[in-house]
């Protein structure tokens, strides 16, 4: 059965024309994700005065949202393991953007709470939109490719960001809740491409039911748990600070002696995650399935966040350093991601990728979660005490990384 698989994908992959395609339609979904956030962090302060809320109201505006992703993303795993994953995109893709018209007129009559509830309902739609693309390019590819097409998925999540601010800052020359209403023309254009470039490889046996099918993710925890909860904690860690830094970005852009707004700010904020898009996609083409250099990746990468964060105690007055260190943490973010994204696909069997891929997305969307909020209080105490936290937070992940986490061959 295996080397039948193996045939059939080869067939495939050796289709460059076809696999083109799929590629596009596999990008879309953790673009579209993205915008659910990203688009939003230009115009959270515009948000705050229009609606007259607090600096922590509007960074409820993406906590909410993700919170309930990331309670949900477990529950879509097992469904989209025990049926298929385009049956749970497509309705997800259709919820995310049936909620960003009611968030948009929920702005129009300038109900925060409308808005809120939109947004929770988002989340839900979101849950099942990229974290089950990355068990879907699990089941699609094997071998390099499959590191190959993790990668552009981060990449692509990544080009969502540094996209997103600059979108949602021009959209915001219109009206700010602007964004709102392109939620659902994005999330259109990735409905046809998952409906018609995507060709979901069929199940090969039917799934366990649901009491063995816990059985068997526990016995995986069990077996692989201190390097797969280091891995869901180090991605956890990196999307905390990357949306943290984005959050902390738009707000004191606006603020003296930068007095910056508009595309302008959105230009400034994509800069970094420009670094993280380039860095993500090299490093899923050229990690394939060795271990060895998954793990040199990840630990550089987490020590390059570390730094870099540590460093801007001491720089951060002056707007072009601190950029540039900045852009150096989404480097570390983006040599980390692509290699923890292969390592977690690999360690499981297919009918078992949808609940694990789901577990470490939940995390992930829990440290986006977290992220503008605290990074908001923390700005409220110094901006030293700010970037000591979440660099000293990072120095304790890498050591954790560094003894638990030891990929070694092949992976997979």
């Amino acid at each position: 059965m295996q080397s039948s698989s193996s045939n059939e994908q080869s067939g495939k992959q050796g289709s460059s024309k076809s696999l083109v395609w799929e590629f596009i339609g596999l990008s879309t979904i953790p673009l579209v994700l993205v915008l659910g956030n990203s688009m939003l962090v230009p115009i959270l302060p515009d948000l705050q005065k229009a609606l007259g809320v607090t600096q922590f109201q509007s960074s409820l505006i993406i906590s909410l949202f993700s919170i309930t992703a990331g309670i949900i993303i477990p529950v879509l795993g097992y469904l989209s393991d025990r049926f298929s994953r385009k049956a749970v995109i497509i309705p997800s893709l259709i919820v995310y953007g049936a909620a960003g018209i009611l968030a948009g007129f929920g702005a129009v009559w300038g109900s925060y709470t409308v808005i809120i509830i939109a947004r929770v309902i988002q989340g839900l739609g979101a849950a099942g939109t990229a974290p089950i693309a990355m068990a879907l390019v699990g089941d699609m590819y094997d071998q390099g490719m499959e590191s190959k097409a993790l990668g552009l998925i981060e990449a692509a999540n990544g080009a969502g960001k540094v996209l997103s601010p600059i979108i949602g800052s021009l959209l915001a020359l219109i009206v700010w809740y602007a964004s709102f209403f392109a939620f659902p023309v994005f999330c259109a254009l990735s409905l046809l491409a998952v409906i018609f470039l995507i060709k979901e490889p069929k199940k090969k046996q039917e799934p366990p039911k649901l009491g063995e099918y816990l059985h068997q993710i526990g016995s995986i925890l069990k077996q692989k748990g201190r390097w797969l909860i280091t891995a869901f904690f180090a991605g956890s860690l990196a999307l905390f600070i990357l949306f943290g830094v984005l959050f902390y970005l738009s707000n004191i852009l606006e603020k003296e002696p930068y007095n910056i707004d508009g595309v302008l700010k959105g230009c400034i904020i994509a800069i970094p995650l420009l670094g993280l898009v380039l860095t993500s996609y090299i490093t899923g083409a050229v990690i394939k399935k060795n271990g060895t250099l998954m793990r040199i990746l990840i630990n550089v990468g987490m020590a390059t966040m570390a730094a870099s964060l540590l460093l801007t105690v001491f720089f951060y007055k002056n707007i072009y350093v601190l950029i540039g260190f900045l852009t150096l943490s989404a480097i570390g973010t983006g040599l980390l991601l692509p290699c923890l994204n292969t390592m977690i696909t690999g360690s499981v069997k297919r009918e078992e990728r949808g609940m694990i891929t789901s577990i470490y997305n939940s995390l992930r969307f829990i440290g986006v979660a977290f992220g503008p909020p605290l990074f908001g209080w923390l700005m409220d105490k110094s901006h030293a005490v700010l970037f000591i936290s979440v660099s000293s937070l990072s120095i304790v992940t890498l050591i954790f990384v560094f003894f638990l986490i030891k990929p070694q061959g092949k992976i997979g």
